[in-house]
């Protein structure tokens, strides 16, 4: 008798795949992989390399000339003084705010686009509408002379607080989008159930809704910083970049494109994104103790 024989059917790649123990869904993010690496990996990778290559001083040449300099060290220091702030006050402004517009209301959504229209201006225009609105000659100063409020014009444009004031207009609505998805998440139910009980308003969102959005503000906070703190043309059209408002990403542009020293500029960069994870590593440690807290610390 012959045997006959069968070609074995080829088994499918998701098989294959699965057999090995990998999803064929993962190849979605090859794409976006390549993206990161060549975006952001290689670029990181690269100026990295670049600020252990002075043209003197060694390895560490950049960094020791940075941290050398009182005027371009200084620079962490005053951008921090301006990140911070207007970091929290970016997120207590948008707590109370978006408590109260998680329900549903007549003129929710008017409201919503009012508060986030803002964020639709860009940089740009809001610092060019500060200097005709806060400026010496500008409708506040101008509306304060007449009422006989001042004796001269105050001067909120070209020093801290004419950035200080673009990045909270610039950075309120980003922040008050993000609370208002945290908490719409929050079950109303649970402090329904509380409020049958007696508890009232402050009790119900200290106890209840505050820990659940616990995470969410610490995230909030997080990316409101990393926005405030690479302020550059707010810093220059409405600040004093010389002088009061010469934040790190100006001493890095400096470096780069004023003194062609790229090796300075790399080792600025570098040390902007330290700060910045220093920061970020700080605030979610404490997000980590706060919800700890909270459950009495049980997982």
């Amino acid at each position: 008798m012959t045997a006959t024989t069968r070609t074995a059917p080829r088994t499918a790649l998701r098989h294959r795949l699965a057999e090995r123990g990998i999803d064929r869904q993962l190849l979605l993010l090859v794409p976006a992989l390549l993206a990161v690496l060549i975006l952001f990996i290689y670029p990181f990778a690269y100026g990295m390399g670049l600020s252990f290559q002075p043209a003197e001083g060694g390895v560490l040449g950049a960094y020791r000339n940075f941290f050398g300099d009182a005027y371009q060290r200084d620079t962490i220091g005053t951008t921090l003084q301006l990140a911070l702030p207007a970091a929290f006050l970016n997120v207590a402004a948008s707590v109370p705010i978006a408590y109260r517009m998680r329900g549903r209301f007549r003129g929710k959504r008017l409201l919503t686009t009012l508060l986030v229209v803002p964020i639709t201006l860009g940089t740009v225009l809001t610092a060019e509408g500060l200097l005709n609105f806060l400026g010496p000659t500008g409708w506040f100063n101008r509306t304060l002379l007449e009422a006989g409020l001042v004796d001269g014009p105050l001067r909120l444009t070209n020093n801290y607080w004419g950035v200080f004031f673009s990045l909270v207009i610039t950075g309120f609505p980003f922040a008050f989008l993000l609370i208002l998805s945290y908490l719409s998440g929050i079950d109303p139910t649970l402090e329904r159930a509380a409020a049958t009980l007696g508890a009232g308003w402050w009790p119900r969102f200290h106890r209840i809704t505050l820990p659940l959005l616990a995470p969410g503000l610490a995230t909030t906070f997080c990316l409101t910083f990393v926005l405030a703190f690479s302020v550059f043309p707010s810093a220059v059209l409405v600040g004093d970049p010389a002088g009061t408002t010469r934040v790190i990403s100006i001493a890095a542009y400096h470096a780069a494109y004023e003194a062609y020293d790229y090796s300075l500029a790399s080792a600025i960069a570098v040390v902007m994104g330290v700060v910045e994870l220093a920061v970020v590593a700080a605030v979610l440690g404490v997000r980590s103790l706060f919800y700890t807290g909270s459950t009495g610390g049980k997982g």
